[in-house]
């Protein structure tokens, strides 16, 4: 039996065992967890350190390095995230709904696991925590899929987790790492139907494209980051600037930091060189539209195909529109239903931009760096759901969960 097929048979028979475990041994275990990945961080970080040497021979972007670097402060704040998980109430057992029939019987809708997450990912070797660690807390088995570029970062990891469910009372297999990172072993983790319930795609465009077309496994798409900002006319000058330096520069590698900033011409001629050359001076690369690109001469002009790009580094479109209703129209053409931000005092501008803007997250006056799961309040993430069904936005405990009814009678029968 293939590595992947014995790994999903192990994770699947670890998810039944889960249907008695109580929250406070799932809560033990990931204090272990917590403890656990601590005690092994000089392993873990000499992992990662072959992880970063490996990328850089193989010419890896300083965006995609970022994404894969572990360091003591990042182990630190994972930890803490744990942490932080445990504190959150568990949703398993929650009864959703209650239905009492004249007939006696007594219908009650609760809140169950999933069963086996399947993830799939790229560079991040903190996503291998945070879906671990998320699972367990909901009572589901994981069956970790990464990427090469972070290949030796996860499997540290994973044996640090390993470590720490030995000495709790979870299943030791509920969380499995497909070690082979080759195409074809991925092929086969999308046609796991008879052992993953669910497949989550983390990672580029190109990835999450992928998985949706050859998965026959259900996918909860976590898409890719094409983020906006729209500066209106009405703006605040000086919380506008700092609106958009902080949603581009906070952390360009990321997905809800904005690729694009759209902005209504009469702000524009009061403001919008000195915020473009704000952004330049940060060593942001400026991607303008025709207007942009006569004003400003270093500007690159843009082509049809840069509005549809996820930069995930030091580059940023800017366009200038007629009003919010243009912005709209070029958001919801362009977007990719992630985060999408309005700067503006006027009440019906924000109103019209958050009601017609179709994404998962829409922000007023403030950053789109928010979209996060630990600023959101849910702990950790295992990713941002730009589909419709089931989760949509940062995906906490509850979007790892399904629900079961349960019916109780005192012998009732249908006529």
């Amino acid at each position: 039996m293939s590595e992947v097929l014995s790994k999903g048979k192990a994770a699947k028979a670890a998810s039944y065992a889960f249907a008695n475990v109580t929250t406070e041994e799932k809560n033990a275990a990931l204090h272990l967890i917590a403890e656990q990945i601590l005690t092994d961080e000089k392993e873990i970080l000499e992992a990662n350190e072959k992880d970063l040497k490996l990328g850089k021979e193989n010419n890896l972007s300083t965006a995609v390095l970022d994404r894969i670097l572990l360091s003591s402060d990042r182990m630190r704040d994972m930890s803490e995230a744990i942490k932080l998980l445990v504190d959150l109430k568990d949703p398993i057992g929650d009864v959703i709904e209650t239905i009492e029939k004249e007939n006696g019987l007594h219908i009650e809708k609760r809140r169950v696991p999933i069963g086996v997450i399947g993830m799939i990912y790229e560079a991040r070797p903190n996503v291998t925590i945070d879906a671990a660690t998320l699972s367990l807390k909901t009572g589901n088995a994981v069956v970790l899929r990464g990427s090469s570029s972070a290949i030796h970062s996860n499997k540290a990891l994973v044996q640090s987790i390993h470590k720490a469910l030995e000495k709790s009372d979870l299943p030791v297999d509920s969380v499995q790492l497909i070690e082979d990172t080759s195409r074809e072993k991925a092929k086969d983790f999308f046609r796991m139907n008879d052992y993953l319930d669910v497949l989550i795609p983390r990672g580029s465009e190109k990835l999450i494209e992928v998985v949706l077309r050859e998965s026959t496994v259900p996918v909860i798409e976590t898409g890719a980051g094409n983020c906006h900002l729209f500066v209106d006319a009405s703006a605040d000058p000086k919380m506008a600037k700092e609106i958009v330096l902080n949603a581009k520069l906070q952390r360009p590698s990321v997905c809800n930091a904005i690729e694009a900033v759209l902005i209504e011409k009469s702000w524009f001629d009061a403001h919008g060189l000195d915020l473009i050359e704000r952004l330049a001076e940060k060593q942001v690369s400026i991607f303008g539209d025709n207007e942009i690109s006569q004003l400003y001469e270093k500007a690159s002009v843009i082509t049809e195909e840069d509005w549809y790009t996820e930069y995930l580094d030091l580059a940023i479109r800017v366009k200038v529109v007629e009003d919010c209703e243009a912005a709209i129209e070029h958001i919801n053409k362009y977007g990719t239903h992630h985060s999408e931000g309005i700067v503006t005092e006027d009440e019906a501008n924000k109103q019209k931009f958050l009601q017609s803007v179709d994404a998962a997250a829409v922000y007023h006056n403030a950053s789109t760096r928010f979209t996060d799961g630990f600023e959101f309040g849910y702990g950790a993430e295992i990713g941002i759901s730009t589909q419709k069904l089931h989760a949509r936005g940062p995906m906490g405990l509850k979007a790892l969960t399904s629900s079961k009814f349960v019916i109780e009678g005192t012998g009732q029968i249908r006529q």
